[in-house]
């Protein structure tokens, strides 16, 4: 099964987000019932993201970002103009379209409804209204994506050299150290900031075609830090992390950053906007 495989792939985590369980609630909600590799999906790994691309969304979430997308009336009429556009009504009209999911691009991850629910063909359906589709099976989908066995014209491929990871959606703070240069070399402060945050996992990286700007992503195993080292200068460090993990964050952090021959001449907030305090404040939006 795409389940069992991608579990095998992909560790789900430990404490799954707005995993629910109540699924006949879900039921009566939406009017169909939902197939059951989809509801092993979200039992195993809840609300998040696959390797910072797929996002999985679930019908037991309370938060604005996380949900099933569906249509609570009638659509109206379409022209034939926008049917070629949009081939596909929208979820309750009958065979219409169900999202489950999206991506960072702003696509979205659909079920073809009709039929038995484990029959549903599953239909990416691009930010620019073009559509793609594959066979029943949401987990069998992003298997597929993750192991390179399915290709796609609207969604980006997995880095080759990466191992798959699944993020957990959950608040963290954004934080943003910005740093004096010091005497290393970048690829020398890189390697001192991730062993003295170790363990790491990459998360990817991007040069410029000049090879003067760009980033290095890596997540701390054990604490389930996300950090972005920027090359620009000034360069900086960006961190997001769990509110209850602020004093270990800044400790480590700091330590990381006299190991690395420099500075921290100022916090901003992920937005860039200064704070007083690296704590949280309250009331800050923990996105």
């Amino acid at each position: 099964m795409g389940l069992d495989r991608l579990i095998r792939l992909v560790p789900p985590p430990a404490t799954p987000v707005d995993a629910g369980s109540d699924w006949q609630a879900v039921t009566r909600r939406l009017g169909v019932r939902l197939p059951g590799d989809y509801r092993g999906l979200v039992e195993q790994y809840g609300w998040g993201e696959f390797c910072d691309l797929l996002r999985l969304w679930t019908p037991f979430g309370t938060n604005r970002f996380n949900g099933i997308d569906w249509q609570t009336a009638p659509a109206p009429p379409v022209s034939a103009r926008d049917r070629e556009r949009y081939p596909y009504p929208l979820h309750p009209a009958p065979g219409g379209l169900l999202v489950w999911g999206g991506t960072i691009d702003a696509d979205r991850l659909c079920w073809l409804t009709g039929g038995e629910p484990q029959d549903w063909p599953v239909v990416v359906w691009s930010e620019d209204g073009r559509y793609e589709t594959f066979a029943p099976g949401a987990a069998e989908f992003i298997e597929g994506w993750i192991g390179g066995r399915i290709t796609s014209r609207v969604l980006a491929e997995m880095e080759p050299e990466l191992a798959p990871w699944f993020t957990a959606a959950r608040p963290r703070v954004h934080r943003c150290l910005h740093l004096t240069e010091g005497a290393l070399p970048h690829a020398e402060r890189l390697r001192v900031l991730r062993a003295a945050l170790a363990p790491t996992a990459d998360r990817g990286s991007w040069r410029s075609e000049s090879g003067d700007d760009g980033q290095d992503h890596f997540a701390t195993a054990d604490t389930d830090w996300l950090l972005t080292y920027d090359l620009a200068r000034p360069h900086q460090i960006r961190i997001a992390y769990p509110a209850e993990h602020s004093a270990p964050a800044w400790q480590r952090l700091h330590e990381a950053v006299e190991l690395m021959g420099c500075r921290i001449v100022r916090v901003t907030a992920g937005n860039g906007l200064p704070v007083p305090t690296w704590d949280p404040e309250p009331g800050e939006a923990l996105p």
